[in-house]
Protein backbone atom coordinates (compact mmCIF):
# COMPACT_ATOMS: atom_id res chain seq x y z
CA UNK A 1 0.00 0.00 0.00
CA UNK A 2 1.12 3.66 -0.66
CA UNK A 3 2.42 5.74 1.60
CA UNK A 4 1.26 9.64 2.30
CA UNK A 5 3.60 12.28 4.17
CA UNK A 6 1.56 14.69 7.01
CA UNK A 7 2.13 16.47 9.40
CA UNK A 8 1.07 16.75 12.64
CA UNK A 9 1.91 18.68 15.71
CA UNK A 10 4.82 20.32 13.22
CA UNK A 11 6.29 16.62 13.00
CA UNK A 12 6.17 15.31 10.08
CA UNK A 13 5.27 11.48 9.83
CA UNK A 14 4.21 8.90 7.02
CA UNK A 15 1.59 6.83 6.90
CA UNK A 16 -0.12 4.19 4.53
CA UNK A 17 -3.07 5.58 2.42
CA UNK A 18 -6.42 3.96 4.22
CA UNK A 19 -5.47 4.98 7.42
CA UNK A 20 -7.07 7.44 9.39
CA UNK A 21 -5.41 10.82 11.53
CA UNK A 22 -5.54 9.00 14.53
CA UNK A 23 -4.58 5.93 13.61
CA UNK A 24 -1.53 7.77 12.19
CA UNK A 25 -1.16 9.91 14.93
CA UNK A 26 -1.04 7.00 17.47
CA UNK A 27 1.28 4.87 15.36
CA UNK A 28 3.67 8.00 15.85
CA UNK A 29 3.76 8.07 19.28
CA UNK A 30 1.37 11.52 18.82
CA UNK A 31 -1.63 10.75 21.57
CA UNK A 32 -5.68 12.38 20.23
CA UNK A 33 -8.00 11.15 22.59
CA UNK A 34 -11.36 9.27 22.43
CA UNK A 35 -14.27 7.43 23.39
CA UNK A 36 -15.42 5.98 20.66
CA UNK A 37 -12.79 4.90 18.46
CA UNK A 38 -11.64 1.26 18.09
CA UNK A 39 -9.18 -0.15 16.10
CA UNK A 40 -11.30 -2.72 15.14
CA UNK A 41 -14.14 -0.75 14.63
CA UNK A 42 -15.66 1.08 11.71
CA UNK A 43 -15.57 4.67 12.58
CA UNK A 44 -18.42 6.06 14.62
CA UNK A 45 -17.93 9.95 15.25
CA UNK A 46 -19.90 10.08 18.47
CA UNK A 47 -17.60 11.46 21.17
CA UNK A 48 -16.40 14.43 19.24
CA UNK A 49 -13.01 13.91 21.52
CA UNK A 50 -10.84 13.49 19.13
CA UNK A 51 -11.68 16.57 17.02
CA UNK A 52 -8.07 18.34 15.14
CA UNK A 53 -7.19 21.36 13.00
CA UNK A 54 -6.96 20.09 9.72
CA UNK A 55 -5.61 22.26 6.29
CA UNK A 56 -5.96 20.68 3.19
CA UNK A 57 -5.83 22.15 0.03
CA UNK A 58 -5.40 25.91 1.55
CA UNK A 59 -8.29 25.31 4.33
CA UNK A 60 -8.69 24.65 7.52
CA UNK A 61 -11.43 23.31 9.17
CA UNK A 62 -11.96 20.84 12.26
CA UNK A 63 -12.71 17.73 11.78
CA UNK A 64 -12.73 14.24 13.74
CA UNK A 65 -9.42 12.66 14.07
CA UNK A 66 -11.21 8.97 14.23
CA UNK A 67 -12.95 9.42 10.42
CA UNK A 68 -10.53 11.58 8.60
CA UNK A 69 -8.47 9.66 5.84
CA UNK A 70 -4.44 10.61 5.53
CA UNK A 71 -3.11 12.36 2.56
CA UNK A 72 -0.21 13.82 1.29
CA UNK A 73 0.33 17.15 2.81
CA UNK A 74 -2.21 16.94 5.25
CA UNK A 75 -1.43 19.43 8.33
CA UNK A 76 -2.62 18.73 11.82
CA UNK A 77 -3.17 20.17 14.55
CA UNK A 78 -4.20 18.56 17.64
CA UNK A 79 -4.50 21.29 20.18
CA UNK A 80 -5.68 24.57 19.84
CA UNK A 81 -7.54 27.15 22.41
CA UNK A 82 -11.01 26.31 20.40
CA UNK A 83 -9.88 22.57 20.27
CA UNK A 84 -9.53 22.57 23.98
CA UNK A 85 -12.65 24.66 24.70
CA UNK A 86 -14.67 22.30 23.06
CA UNK A 87 -13.23 18.85 24.35
CA UNK A 88 -13.35 20.90 28.31
CA UNK A 89 -17.49 21.68 27.41
CA UNK A 90 -18.00 17.58 25.76
CA UNK A 91 -16.47 16.89 28.89
CA UNK A 92 -18.41 18.38 31.21
CA UNK A 93 -21.15 17.18 29.16
CA UNK A 94 -20.11 13.49 29.54
CA UNK A 95 -19.76 14.24 33.33
CA UNK A 96 -23.20 14.99 33.84
CA UNK A 97 -23.99 11.87 32.65
CA UNK A 98 -21.22 9.43 33.61
CA UNK A 99 -19.52 11.34 37.06
CA UNK A 100 -17.87 8.78 38.27
CA UNK A 101 -16.01 6.96 35.10
CA UNK A 102 -12.09 6.84 35.66
CA UNK A 103 -11.32 7.74 32.45
CA UNK A 104 -13.62 10.41 31.76
CA UNK A 105 -12.57 12.10 34.84
CA UNK A 106 -8.94 11.84 34.12
CA UNK A 107 -9.33 13.26 31.02
CA UNK A 108 -11.36 15.86 32.48
CA UNK A 109 -8.90 16.90 34.89
CA UNK A 110 -6.54 16.92 32.14
CA UNK A 111 -8.69 20.08 30.28
CA UNK A 112 -9.84 21.86 33.25
CA UNK A 113 -13.56 20.40 33.04
CA UNK A 114 -16.26 21.40 35.62
CA UNK A 115 -17.75 18.40 37.16
CA UNK A 116 -21.05 20.13 38.16
CA UNK A 117 -20.90 22.85 34.85
CA UNK A 118 -24.52 20.47 33.73
CA UNK A 119 -27.31 19.51 36.01
CA UNK A 120 -26.29 15.56 36.86
CA UNK A 121 -28.23 13.00 34.39
CA UNK A 122 -26.82 10.23 35.60
CA UNK A 123 -27.44 7.46 32.73
CA UNK A 124 -23.67 6.16 32.97
CA UNK A 125 -23.70 6.25 29.12
CA UNK A 126 -21.95 8.71 26.91
CA UNK A 127 -22.84 6.79 23.92
CA UNK A 128 -20.08 5.91 22.73
CA UNK A 129 -21.93 2.54 21.59
CA UNK A 130 -18.35 0.59 21.93
CA UNK A 131 -20.85 -2.64 23.20
CA UNK A 132 -23.18 -2.01 20.30
CA UNK A 133 -20.96 -1.82 17.39
CA UNK A 134 -18.49 -4.38 19.01
CA UNK A 135 -21.20 -7.14 19.12
CA UNK A 136 -22.92 -6.23 15.98
CA UNK A 137 -19.49 -5.21 13.89
CA UNK A 138 -17.32 -8.25 15.66
CA UNK A 139 -19.26 -10.80 16.92
CA UNK A 140 -22.27 -10.82 14.58
CA UNK A 141 -24.74 -11.38 17.47
CA UNK A 142 -26.65 -8.09 18.01
CA UNK A 143 -26.90 -8.58 21.78
CA UNK A 144 -26.86 -4.61 22.75
CA UNK A 145 -28.39 -2.10 21.12
CA UNK A 146 -30.18 1.32 22.04
CA UNK A 147 -32.86 2.04 23.61
CA UNK A 148 -34.60 5.76 24.06
CA UNK A 149 -33.64 8.58 22.23
CA UNK A 150 -31.96 12.16 22.53
CA UNK A 151 -29.90 12.66 26.11
CA UNK A 152 -32.33 9.32 27.70
CA UNK A 153 -31.15 7.05 24.77
CA UNK A 154 -29.28 4.60 27.04
CA UNK A 155 -27.93 1.09 26.19
CA UNK A 156 -29.94 -2.26 27.02
CA UNK A 157 -29.37 -6.10 26.27
CA UNK A 158 -31.71 -8.20 23.97
CA UNK A 159 -32.51 -10.75 26.81
CA UNK A 160 -33.04 -12.87 24.55
CA UNK A 161 -30.25 -12.70 22.88
CA UNK A 162 -28.02 -11.97 25.87
CA UNK A 163 -29.15 -15.37 27.87
CA UNK A 164 -27.69 -17.10 25.05
CA UNK A 165 -24.69 -15.62 24.46
CA UNK A 166 -23.18 -12.95 26.40
CA UNK A 167 -21.90 -15.10 30.05
CA UNK A 168 -19.83 -16.95 27.27
CA UNK A 169 -18.52 -13.61 26.00
CA UNK A 170 -18.75 -10.64 27.23
CA UNK A 171 -15.81 -9.26 25.56
CA UNK A 172 -17.44 -5.39 25.36
CA UNK A 173 -17.46 -5.25 28.99
CA UNK A 174 -14.07 -3.73 29.19
CA UNK A 175 -14.63 -1.59 26.48
CA UNK A 176 -17.09 0.74 28.17
CA UNK A 177 -15.58 3.74 29.12
CA UNK A 178 -17.70 4.58 32.05
CA UNK A 179 -18.05 0.64 33.67
CA UNK A 180 -21.36 0.55 34.09
CA UNK A 181 -21.71 -2.06 31.23
CA UNK A 182 -21.24 -5.22 33.86
CA UNK A 183 -24.57 -3.25 35.92
CA UNK A 184 -26.51 -3.14 32.62
CA UNK A 185 -26.29 -6.84 31.78
CA UNK A 186 -26.88 -7.84 34.73
CA UNK A 187 -30.14 -5.75 35.63
CA UNK A 188 -31.32 -7.34 31.73
CA UNK A 189 -30.46 -10.98 33.64
CA UNK A 190 -33.19 -9.92 36.26
CA UNK A 191 -35.45 -9.04 33.35
CA UNK A 192 -34.96 -12.14 31.59
CA UNK A 193 -36.51 -14.17 34.58
CA UNK A 194 -39.01 -11.37 35.70
CA UNK A 195 -42.62 -10.69 33.96
CA UNK A 196 -41.73 -7.35 32.77
CA UNK A 197 -42.38 -5.94 29.25
CA UNK A 198 -38.87 -5.16 27.40
CA UNK A 199 -38.47 -3.06 23.97
CA UNK A 200 -35.36 -3.12 22.26
CA UNK A 201 -34.38 -1.38 19.52
CA UNK A 202 -31.14 -1.49 17.72
CA UNK A 203 -30.12 0.82 16.15
CA UNK A 204 -27.26 0.87 13.33
CA UNK A 205 -25.63 4.23 13.01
Amino acid sequence: MAEVTLTIDNKEIKAEEGMTVIEAARNAGIDIPSFCHHEHLEPYTACRICLVEIEAKGRTDLHTACSYPVAENLVVTTKTDEIIEIRRTLLEMMLSHAPDSRDVRALAEEYGAEKDRFAKESSFCIHCALCVRYCAEVKKKYAVGFVGSGTSREISFNPEIASKECWDCRECFELCPTEALQTAYLFTEALTSSSTPFEFEFKEE
